[in-house]
């Protein structure tokens, strides 16, 4: 499908920005428009050519623009709601960072203006495009696995292992109360919601703060910046750096025991893991694990049978991803591949007027991880499990 007459128009300049921008440029759309700091966004604009920049994060001026179809939401977390509501009643499609918002009182008054709209809203949880976990929800779909008993993972990151490291994700007045949990922790929830095609239920959760105090520079900086300590002053963090979370998923359409339960892992403190997303699916006909590190790889194990290691583009990972998959075995997809399948879903999802499958994390999705993580933080203050 055609994507070329489509525009995008993109607020927010950092870290994910640039990534949403360069997965649009391959899949042929315009992106016409770009919204940050002035300095920011004139070079971002030079740098790939986009004709509109609407400096000093003036995203109204960009929401007027007639020549924007879809707009990418890729600004700090405290401003999604307000400008995804701008975006709605301006008439644009929306892909929207997570989380969707700070709490679920402002994202269900969200979602009752989405639904009046007409638009595409687009939630961007961007591992549901990862050809594994395509694969392992088509797996769990047919019944390879059997009834699915239980799932096990963890996403492990070391970008904040130390006291100086600093992002404006650590405070929870800029990102949110739940920080580890919140930024990547959402994303393997997400991710396993979507292979089983089932809400999680209730939570049990602790959550863990290792630097009670860390040196945050005076000035704000890039995601993933290094400061040197000596510019730095010391301030009280309010956000976890770890958690360990048990989660209850209600019994799905696809055949599974009445309760399926799950834990996870997450932390931001881990040494040398970099950017671990890790998923077993442990059912009574077989399992299979996927890790985001090792993204075109599936390893199947069965008990009566030899385990297996698949790769994508081979026998038994090929067919059911081959839409979101475009290279050759052998030839590696990775993190810049799913945010272009992801896109190409969304766009095609545009094109067609709504009428292809809609695999991307709608704006309801969105809001119900932001119910999941409040339930999470009532879950860790109570020590006991807490309906979602």
């Amino acid at each position: 499908m055609n994507l070329s007459h489509l525009r995008a128009g993109l607020i927010g300049t950092g870290f994910i920005g640039p990534v949403h921008l360069e997965a649009l440029k391959r899949l042929g759309v315009q992106v016409t428009a770009v919204c940050g700091s002035t300095k920011s966004a004139t070079a971002l604009a030079e740098k790939w050519g986009i004709p509109e920049v609407y400096g000093n994060y003036d995203y109204e001026a960009l929401l007027k623009s007639p020549n924007v179809d879809v707009v990418h939401i890729t600004s700090p977390n405290k401003v999604h709601v307000k400008q995804a509501l701008a975006a709605i009643k301006a008439g644009k499609h929306v892909v929207c960072e997570k989380p969707l918002g700070m709490t679920t009182k402002e994202t269900s008054a969200l979602v009752k203006v989405a639904k009046k709209a007409k638009t595409v809203f687009a939630v961007n949880y961007n591992c549901r495009f990862f050809p594994g976990i395509l694969q392992m929800r088509k797996m769990v779909q047919r019944g390879d696995l059997g009834r699915i008993i239980h799932v096990q993972g963890h996403f492990f990151q070391d970008w904040l292992l130390k006291q100086s490291d600093y992002n404006w994700r650590l405070l929870a007045s800029e990102g949110g109360k739940l920080r580890a949990v919140g930024d990547i922790g959402t994303h393997w929830m997400d991710a396993v919601s979507f292979i089983l095609g089932a809400k999680v239920d209730s939570v049990f959760a602790t959550l863990e703060t290792f630097h009670k105090k860390r040196l945050r520079p005076k000035g704000e900086v890039q995601t993933f910046a290094k400061v040197d300590p000596k510019d730095m002053i010391e301030y009280a963090v309010d956000t976890e750096d770890f958690a360990s979370i048990l989660l209850q998923y209600q019994r799905a359409k696809h055949g599974f025991a009445d309760r399926v339960h799950a834990n996870a892992s997450i932390s931001q403190v881990a040494a040398g893991w970099k950017c671990s997303l890790a998923i077993g699916i442990y059912g009574t006909e077989g399992s299979v694990r996927w890790e985001l590190q090792e993204p075109n790889v599936l390893h199947v194990g069965r008990r009566d049978q030899p385990n297996e290691t698949r790769q994508r583009f081979a026998p038994g990972f090929h067919e059911d991803i081959a839409h979101f998959s475009d290279y050759p075995g052998g030839h590696a997809e990775g993190f810049p591949d799913s945010h272009k399948m992801h896109y190409r879903c969304v766009y095609e999802h545009v094109a067609s007027g709504k009428t292809t499958e809609p695999l991307f994390a709608s704006i309801d999705d969105g809001h119900e991880e932001v119910k999941l993580c409040e339930a999470i933080l009532r879950a860790n203050r109570a020590q006991r499990w807490i309906k979602v």
